[in-house]
Formats: C-alpha cells, sequence, structure tokens
C-alpha cells in the first residue's frame, strides 16, 4: 500500500511538471521520456527530478521568435505566418531510384522570418495545401542556408487560432526587407551601377558579380548580382526603374543587401518610383557618424593620383558641399574622383565617414560603400554655377533640394560572398576579395629624392594613418610621423628620406 501511495506521488509530481510546460509533447511522450532519463542515470535521480530534466530540454528547443533560431540547435518549434510558396523542385538521390522532391515555403513572425524547406511528402503538402497568409506550427532541423538559416520542416500543422503581425506581400519595399527573406519582389529607381568583376571559388571555377543600387519611396538598398545576373550592371543606367524579381536578403557589414542569383532576374518596368533620400544637417554632423548628406556643390579641387604600398594607383578628389545650414569637404575616393561634379550641382550622398578634418574642421569621405546620386540642379537655368562665397547664391540653389528624386550615381561596390549554384545552396565563397576604400589604403612615395636626403615636403593630407601621405599636385610623399593630422589638412613635413619614406623629426 505504502509503495503504491509513493507510486501515485511520484506520478503527481511527473503530472505537474508536465503541466507547467509549454511544449508540443503528449504527457504519454513525457512520461516515457522521464523513464529513459531515469535509466540513463542509473539510479541517480527520481522521477520527479529526471521530470525537471525533461522539461527543461524540452523546453530549450521552444525558440521565442524566428529570431532566436540558430543553425546549432538540434531541434527548433516555432509558430510562424506563410509568406510565399516556392516552386516544386525534383533532385536524384546519389544510390536511390526514386528522386526527391523539396519546396520551399517562406515564413515569418514579429521577430524575423525564416525559409522551411518541406521534402517528399511535406512537399506534395505545401502545393496542395497551403496558402499565403496561413500560420503554422512548425517542428524542424535549423541549419546553414545560401540565405541564412533555414528549418528542414519534420512536423508540420496549421494553427487557426494564433494571430501574427506580419505582411504578406509579392512586393517588398526596401524599408520591409528583413534578414533571411528569400523569393522577393522590390520595384525601384536604379540610383547606381557597377562594373561587373570576376573571382575564383573554391571548386576552381569562376564566378561573376556586380552591384546596382535602388532606392523607392522608403529607402534604399544595395542589390549584389550573381554570375548570369551581374552582366545587368552593365546594361541599366541611372534613373531607370527595374523589378527584382525572386531576390533574397543577406547581411554585409551590418547591412542589408538584396541579392539576385540565377534563380531571379531584374528586368526594367513601367512604373513611377520616387526616390527621396533623408540627409542629416551638416551643422548636425559629429566626428565618427555614418550618414546621408545632401547640398550644392560649391567648389571642387583638382583630382589627385598616389601610389598604394600593393603597388596599385589611388586616387582623391575634394569637392565642398553646402547646404541651409553650413558646408563641409568631402573626399571621393577611387571611381568616385571620376565624377562629373562641378559647382552649382545638388548631389545626394549615402553612407559617408564623418572625419576629424583640416583645422579641426569636420570632414567626410566617401568610399566604396558610399552612394552618389547626381540631382537636377535648378543653377543650370539661371546662369551658371554660384561662387564659393556667394551665401544668396547658394541660398537659392538650396531651395530645390525638395526635387529629390532623379539623378545618376557612381558607387564603386564590391562584393565577395559568391552563388555556388552548381551545388544548389548558394552559399559559395569568393577567393578575390578587394577593398577600395581607398582613404584607408597605403601608398608609397613617387618622388626622386635618394635615402639619406633632408627633405621639406609640402602637400594635402590624402591618408592620415601610418604612413601619413601627403600630395602637392603632382606627386606624393609617405611621411613617417607621430604627429594628429587630419584628412585634407595642408602640412610640411621637414625630415630625412629613408627607404623611400619620408622620417620627419618636425611637422607643422
Amino acid at each position: 500500500m505504502r509503495g503504491l501511495l509513493m507510486h501515485e506521488h511520484r506520478m503527481s509530481d511527473i503530472e505537474g511538471v508536465y503541466e507547467d510546460l509549454e511544449a508540443d509533447i503528449s504527457l504519454e511522450e513525457f512520461r516515457e521520456a522521464v523513464e529513459d532519463k531515469v535509466e540513463q542515470m542509473g539510479g541517480l535521480a527520481d522521477e520527479e527530478t529526471a521530470a525537471m530534466l525533461i522539461a527543461h530540454e524540452v523546453g530549450d528547443r521552444e525558440v521565442g521568435g524566428i529570431a532566436d533560431i540558430e543553425p546549432g540547435m538540434k531541434e527548433a518549434k516555432f509558430v510562424a505566418k506563410v509568406l510565399s510558396i516556392g516552386e516544386r523542385r525534383t533532385f536524384e538521390r546519389d544510390g536511390e531510384d526514386e528522386d526527391g522532391q523539396v519546396v520551399n515555403v517562406e515564413v515569418a513572425d514579429e521577430t524575423g522570418s525564416v525559409r522551411a524547406a518541406f521534402w517528399d511528402e511535406h512537399a506534395d503538402a505545401a502545393i496542395e495545401e497551403l496558402e499565403d497568409g496561413q500560420v503554422l506550427r512548425i517542428k524542424g532541423r535549423p541549419k546553414d542556408g545560401f540565405s541564412g538559416v533555414e528549418v528542414s520542416v519534420d512536423e508540420v500543422e496549421p494553427d487557426p487560432d494564433t494571430e501574427i503581425d506580419v505582411q504578406v506581400s509579392d512586393t517588398y519595399t526596401v524599408e520591409s526587407l528583413s534578414l533571411g527573406l528569400s523569393n522577393v519582389n522590390l520595384v525601384g529607381l536604379v540610383l547606381d551601377t557597377d562594373t561587373v568583376r570576376t573571382f575564383d571559388r573554391d571548386d576552381g571555377s569562376e564566378g561573376k558579380v556586380s552591384n546596382l543600387v535602388l532606392g523607392d519611396s522608403t529607402g534604399r538598398v544595395r542589390v549584389t548580382l550573381w554570375d548570369d545576373q551581374a552582366d545587368l550592371a552593365t546594361e541599366l543606367e541611372a534613373d531607370e526603374t527595374v523589378e527584382v524579381v525572386d531576390g533574397y536578403v543577406r547581411e554585409r557589414d551590418g547591412s542589408l543587401e538584396l541579392h539576385v542569383g540565377n534563380r531571379g532576374a531584374v528586368e526594367t518596368v513601367d512604373a513611377d518610383i520616387e526616390y527621396v533620400p533623408e540627409s542629416t544637417p551638416i551643422e548636425d554632423l559629429e566626428i565618427g557618424q555614418t550618414v546621408d548628406l545632401a547640398g550644392v556643390v560649391r567648389s571642387t579641387d583638382p583630382k589627385r593620383t598616389f601610389d598604394r604600398d600593393d603597388g596599385s594607383e589611388g586616387q582623391v578628389k575634394n569637392v565642398r558641399v553646402q547646404d541651409a545650414t553650413g558646408d563641409i569637404r568631402v573626399a571621393l575616393w577611387g571611381e568616385k574622383a571620376d565624377l562629373d561634379i562641378g559647382p552649382g550641382d545638388e548631389v545626394a550622398l549615402g553612407d559617408v565617414e564623418i572625419q576629424d578634418g583640416w583645422q579641426d574642421d569636420l570632414e567626410a569621405s566617401a568610399g566604396w560603400q558610399s552612394t552618389i546620386t547626381i540631382l537636377e540642379s535648378e543653377s543650370d537655368s539661371a546662369g551658371g554655377p554660384s561662387a564659393a562665397g556667394d551665401e544668396s547664391s547658394a541660398s537659392d540653389e538650396n531651395a530645390g533640394l525638395s526635387a529629390f528624386a532623379d539623378g545618376a550615381a557612381a558607387d564603386d561596390a564590391v562584393t565577395t560572398d559568391d552563388e555556388n549554384d552548381t551545388s544548389g545552396d548558394e552559399d559559395g565563397r569568393a577567393t578575390a576579395d578587394e577593398d577600395e576604400n581607398e582613404d584607408e589604403a597605403g601608398a608609397t612615395d613617387t618622388g626622386e629624392p635618394s635615402d639619406g636626403d633632408e627633405l621639406e615636403f609640402t602637400g594635402v593630407v590624402v591618408q592620415a594613418g601610418s604612413p601619413v601621405v601627403l600630395d602637392d599636385g603632382e606627386t606624393t610623399m609617405s611621411v613617417e610621423t607621430e604627429a594628429d593630422v587630419g584628412l585634407g589638412e595642408e602640412i610640411t613635413a621637414r625630415g630625412v628620406v629613408r627607404e623611400g619614406r619620408l622620417d620627419a623629426n618636425d611637422v607643422f
């Protein structure tokens, strides 16, 4: 009798733990798991302790949201809404006569989205029974996929009683993009095009990549084009309206990018898209910020070239941009220095870095990640560009900045991930990693002085790192110094030339 009471007490403890467990597991399954755990531990734990251990293990499989799903999990359970249902794909399995099949379904909750892969019999059910907007309770195995985390579905059932507030749409806006989305259609205005670059994959094959920058009324996004799609960057022009079809969202350097592989496309469309950049007033800028600016070009300096440590040639051109609150020098690096920008042009500058410049003035650096859009200038019809010091003229030009919609852009972008379509998972890596942020690149001396010569050299700082690089308009000089100098500052360095560099003992 006592033994029976003890058994009933233990069973009550198990049921009590089970009632507190928010997991999709039956009481019978839970009891079996508890018995297995007691046996596994060789009598070191009673049934109550084993029940608590099992509850902890089962609870670990429950995620608070899609954002909590990680590839290392053995299993994840979550509730999500169907955003889109892909096409059924068949493939041959090694050593098997019957082909396999898979349907990729994009699902999301309030925390993010994820691709759910429905295999074989689940693939049939996905095609025949699923609908956009349907809420599902999913159990599956997370893994790394080409667009981020993916989940191979083991079990799925409808959950009509749960409401999830997420967008269900065939066409997205820039603002609505989130990491992990696939099957994305987006219509945008071309702000920037890029050259096509080639790279070697790990398997020895050659890949191609290029970039576009698209904008709509909600923002802008960099679009990365792979392989067969890469040549589109040379066929499109700024101001054209295009639709990205079947893209997928990835992250690079903390920003979202829209990628287009061999299953996707970019097509010109007849649609009116307005892109209105949101800019930070120049008077509000602070060192270390990465911001968007808009204004009128007051003046431009000649383009300067310099040699990097790796033997390649870099170039930079400084322009001064003014808005209604102030003006700032902007350094245009690399191919951006070739832009045909002159006084009176209205420009929108995206993702420029604010740095400490000459004589404690702030300066902006436009590197590879920046976007420069040249807008229609009202000063063209007013009889020519304004003078740098003509405040009334600059004010008139600034009045036209509310029309930021049309324009050309030239941005130097490069991406080093590649889409390995030969394996089907599109998650290869490029071996050629080019970083064209020239304001951080090294430079070498192009002058004639010999080692041991005493030299005084005056020039503008085109690199403020180590070494400092000066440019006098004709030659560049690398300078070893501990002096604190700013990009664009004109300084004089005096010292002795050693191994082609000026070892400065005096900088003023």
